[in-house]
């Protein structure tokens, strides 16, 4: 079994020439591929490249990609701003004629905004273009965890639906089965029908009508039709979770399917067993529909 859930985590990490970074890589369900991205500013040239990758390793899904640069080792300075420093030293002596307040601190006159600079240390081109291949080569590997995560949470999807699958083959061949699907269980029923009108002297009935009331009442009984389809759909289910790509679509459709065949198939029963077993199936296609959800 090879199919893949949508929803998983992955993490990577890279560094190079002093820089550092980390991307974070979230996927949840999605009816299609629905990818999302937060980059650090200056680095949206990067977004083509991005969605090809994620292209490369998802068919489906929303995913939500953050990128976290870290260039702390890269060379910035910090480049005191004198002209600043002198308009904010000139305030400061009008405030302290002003109120005889105390003189301003180095620590207080260092945190007002403009008085530092931190100046990054602009890469040329050749750099620039090393760090966005290492930090793509490092999205490559976490997307390859995320398809493995994905990958692992399938096969444990895979399992809970093939035994659904086994449990809905059980209750159809339950229906196949039954005694109550005879003709001749049906006429029964229907003479005793009769009987009870006949009691409360209603009274006679033709017997060569009743058995025409019989045979036509069993034509419109039988399921036998809807029991082959779900047959059908069963074993197109059963192959697609064998499987190699992206089946989440076609098996919704296929859960779409089970429920209208058990829809029709309670609506024509006429015995109380029939439609204990065409309910218990369709509560088990519903939680085949619901699993269905996450797969690719």
């Amino acid at each position: 079994m090879t199919i893949r859930s949508m929803t998983g985590f992955a993490r990577a990490e890279g560094s190079l020439n002093g820089a550092s970074w980390h991307w974070e890589i979230r996927s949840v369900n999605g009816r299609g591929l629905d990818v999302r991205l937060r980059f650090p500013s200056g680095l949206e040239y990067v977004e083509p490249r991005v969605r090809e990758a994620v292209a490369r390793h998802v068919t489906r899904g929303s995913v939500n990609i953050t990128l976290v640069l870290d260039r702390a080792g890269s060379g910035a300075e910090i480049r005191l701003n004198e002209t600043a420093l002198a308009q904010v030293m000139q305030a400061a002596e009008r405030i302290r004629n002003l109120t005889d307040a105390a003189p301003p601190r180095v620590d207080g006159l260092i945190a007002i905004k403009g008085v530092l600079d931190i100046i990054e240390q602009q890469d040329d081109t050749e750099q620039q273009a090393a760090r966005t291949d290492a930090m793509l080569a490092s999205l490559e590997s976490g997307l390859a965890s995320l398809v493995a995560a994905r990958t692992a949470e399938g096969n444990r999807l895979a399992s809970v639906l093939a035994e659904q699958l086994t449990e809905i083959a059980r209750l159809v061949e339950v229906v196949r089965t039954s005694p109550a699907r005879t003709p001749q269980a049906i006429e029964e029923r229907l003479k005793e029908q009769v009987r009870r009108i006949l009691d409360a002297g209603a009274g006679s009935f033709d017997p060569g009508r009743l058995h025409q009331e019989a045979v036509l009442l069993a034509t419109r009984a039988d399921v036998a039709e809807e029991l082959q389809r779900l047959d059908s759909h069963i074993g197109a289910a059963r192959e697609l979770l064998a499987d190699d790509g992206a089946v989440g679509r076609k098996l919704d459709f296929l859960a779409q399917e089970f429920n209208r065949e058990a829809n029709t198939l309670c609506s024509k029963a006429s015995d109380i067993d029939i439609t204990r077993a065409g309910l218990a199936l369709k509560q088990v296609i519903d939680q085949l529909r619901e699993q269905v959800q996450n797969i690719e």
